[in-house]
């Protein structure tokens, strides 16, 4: 889920904690 936002424009609207957090997990 967390590329999905990423990839989407639409993550801007989304909270930045929430890619954070996604982006945290992906990266490990």
């Amino acid at each position: 889920a967390g590329i999905l936002y990423l990839a989407s424009d639409e993550s801007s609207s989304v909270t930045g904690a929430e890619l954070v957090i996604d982006g945290g997990m992906t990266a490990q």
